[in-house]
């Protein structure tokens, strides 16, 4: 049942996000997501096929957070680019905090677990590749390693804003905007009054 199926994947997002990767387990995915014992691992034998199922899983919903931005798959013009970009950081950090931090735990084991490293790598390349085509359209001049600096770029954002804590207080209004478009500026020579 692919609906049953998801809400395993999206248990185990929370887990990770609320209790690290000692939580995640085939047991603690199913009472999470409300399903009878023994389902995650009819879907997923082992521990490192429901890690490759959830990174796989964060992939997905990091498309589908892009389309809750109101963007389109890929933006017309740079003023576009830089509000779908914006609008997908205050997404990752605010409403979907916990899937983000569930990201950075995988990210962050991936440095002393090599099992962990394939995986995360095919993610990227897939957001990377999707990134690179966006940037293509609309002229950059570099379009591959503009789009790893803008991946590099956002990902330290969403780090600082998620783990320090003057990032997270809410009297100052978080506005990824305006280092998105100084960052579009250098790549494509255009004046940031513009975008």
């Amino acid at each position: 049942m692919a609906g049953n199926r998801e809400r395993a994947l999206d248990a185990a997002l929370d887990l990770l996000g609320t209790s690290g990767l000692r939580g995640l387990t085939h047991r603690g995915v199913d009472t999470a997501a409300g399903l009878p014992q023994g389902s995650t691992s009819n879907w997923f034998r082992t521990r490192n096929t429901l890690v490759d199922a959830v990174l796989a899983h964060l992939v997905e919903r990091d498309r589908q957070d892009w389309d809750a931005t109101g963007s389109q798959r890929f933006p017309a013009t740079l003023s576009e680019l830089a509000d779908g970009l914006a609008g997908y950081v205050r997404l990752a950090v605010g409403e979907h905090r916990t899937r983000t931090v569930a990201r950075l735990v995988l990210f962050t084991a991936a440095a002393t677990d090599a099992s962990l490293v394939p995986p995360i790598s095919r993610g990227r390349a897939d957001l990377l590749e999707w990134g690179t085509m966006m940037l293509a359209m609309l002229g950059s001049s570099d379009p591959g390693a503009h789009g790893r600096m803008l991946s590099d770029y956002l990902d330290g954002v969403i780090l600082h804003h998620v783990t320090s804590p003057t990032a997270l207080d809410e009297r100052t209004p978080f506005d990824p905007r305006p280092g998105i478009v100084t960052l579009l500026a250098a790549f494509f020579g255009a004046d940031s009054g513009r975008i």
